[in-house]
């Protein structure tokens, strides 16, 4: 029975791209040139309708059927406003920077696999542009490499606020690229292969990963993300603060550096940022949907009713959908999370992504050496045993201390001499030396005919 659900699809192989007709290519590398263009327009107008809809607002509705197009006039329109490029700006480099970044996000996605293979014009093959044994590190390669249009654009540029931006860019690519790619380590893993299609492929839940529990067999779950949770999770985190997007959008915080890196730029310069920035979302997006989604396969529940979900085109649906949740999650984590400090930030990415991520892949190394050599109820005993000694370890780790924390007194007592002058902690404002009377001889201001003296009952008062 799994034969037949399974030999619907026919999974490509790394010599089923070799024999590939040249204008059979060229059709697939024109195809996901305008499957990107599409989604990137579809994107933008789903991001600025799902956060209209998020803060009770319309959003646009004007351009198109229900403001539908709005994304393309946009598109349009910025190739033709006005260029104003500073004096200060290198040229040669201020013109390559948004080209590398937008050329980086197009050519990660050349081995992202869309489908099995199909039949077009009587030719067998398959939806993905190409193929090679190490694609997850051509798609890492490519998000590396895409910082460096950031920060070229902000040195380039000849200005402040963008330099403070390039330099955040890259300090932050550093931190969360290493997270990123310790979680795919997981996935090398249990996969056992770096090539995007055959990591599809394990993926295919054909019942042959089945679990021993004391004589109980059930079938581990076939997708990474269920079966590898913690690479998921941290991978999505990673992935947000790689592509810059809210809540890590620090290279670009408008409240601290106007615009971030792509301050100068306008016209065609900026929107080629603008597409990058939106391809970087898809590819991640595409890249999650490969590594722990099953890609083109349809979820379970379909599959258990429907034997050719995966064959033919179908799979290009059950792809697009997975990737549309996921770009969701982004839009969602924007319009519902604040801006993150920068120095929370970095500290998040360095001490808690990278040491979770190193115990989990150690945990998980242990566990595949011990089902590989142990068999047995000796299985179970070195399992309880690990898992006594680590909550050993974890209750009785020693608590760090906070430090007493100083008064406002000990602390300006501490300070250097020499040190600048320190405001009044009371928010009283002295009185100035250069009035002409002290504040506190003021007398208050009397109003009609009364007497000076306020004990007297007697006084005129005002007719």
């Amino acid at each position: 029975m799994n034969t037949v659900i399974l030999g619907a699809a026919q999974d490509p192989t790394l010599q089923t791209f070799e024999n590939d007709v040249w204008w059979i290519t060229l059709i697939k590398l024109l195809g996901v040139f305008v499957v990107l263009l599409l989604l990137t327009l579809f994107t933008i107008n789903y991001e600025r309708k799902v956060v209209a809809r998020m803060a009770v607002r319309p959003g646009p509705n004007q351009v198109g059927p229900k403001g539908w197009l709005q994304s393309l006039t946009d598109g349009l329109k910025l190739p033709f406003k006005e260029e104003i490029i500073p004096k200060t700006a290198d040229r040669a480099v201020y013109f390559i920077a948004p080209v590398i970044s937008a050329t980086c996000a197009f050519t990660a996605f050349s081995v992202i696999p869309f489908g099995p293979v199909v039949s077009i014009f009587g030719h067998k093959t398959a939806l993905q542009l190409t193929d090679v044994p190490v694609s997850v590190l051509v798609l890492l390669a490519c998000s590396s490499m895409s910082v460096y249009g950031v920060v070229l654009a902000g040195w380039a540029s000849g200005s402040t606020y963008p330099l403070l931006g390039g330099l955040r860019s890259s300090a932050q690519m550093i931190s969360y690229e290493v997270a990123m790619g310790l979680s795919i380590v997981a996935v090398f893993m249990t996969a056992g292969t770096m090539s995007t299609s055959q990591i599809i492929k394990a993926q295919a839940g054909n019942g042959a990963s089945s679990v021993d529990i004391l004589g109980w067999n059930p079938t581990a779950p076939s997708w990474y993300a269920v079966l590898l949770l913690p690479s998921f999770i941290i991978y999505c985190i990673a992935a947000v603060g790689e592509t810059n997007r809210a809540p890590f959008d620090l290279p670009e915080a408008e409240s601290e550096l106007v615009g971030g890196f792509h301050t100068e730029y306008s016209s065609f310069k900026f929107a080629m940022f603008f597409l990058a920035e939106y391809i970087n979302m898809i590819t991640v997006s595409a890249f999650a949907t490969t590594l722990f989604l099953g890609g083109w396969r349809a979820p379970a529940p379909i599959t258990t009713f429907w034997a050719g979900a995966n064959s033919g085109w179908w799979p290009l649906l059950w792809w697009l959908v997975k990737v549309l949740i996921l770009l969701f999650g982004f839009i969602w984590l924007r319009a519902t999370l604040p801006r993150m400090r920068y120095d929370q930030f970095m500290r998040f990415g360095w001490k808690v992504l990278i040491p979770v991520n190193l115990v989990w892949i150690l945990f998980l190394a242990g566990v595949r050496v011990t089902n590989d050599r142990i068999d047995g109820g000796a299985r179970y005993l070195v399992y309880i045993v690990a898992a006594v000694v680590v909550l050993g370890i974890a209750l009785l780790w020693p608590a760090s201390k906070k430090p007493r924390e100083r008064s406002i007194e000990e602390q300006l007592a501490a300070r250097p001499p020499g040190s600048f002058p320190v405001p009044p902690m009371d928010l009283q404002v002295p009185p100035s030396p250069r009035a002409r009377r002290a504040v506190a001889e003021r007398q208050p201001a009397t109003v009609g005919g009364t007497t000076t003296d306020p004990d007297d009952d007697t006084s005129d008062k005002e007719v």
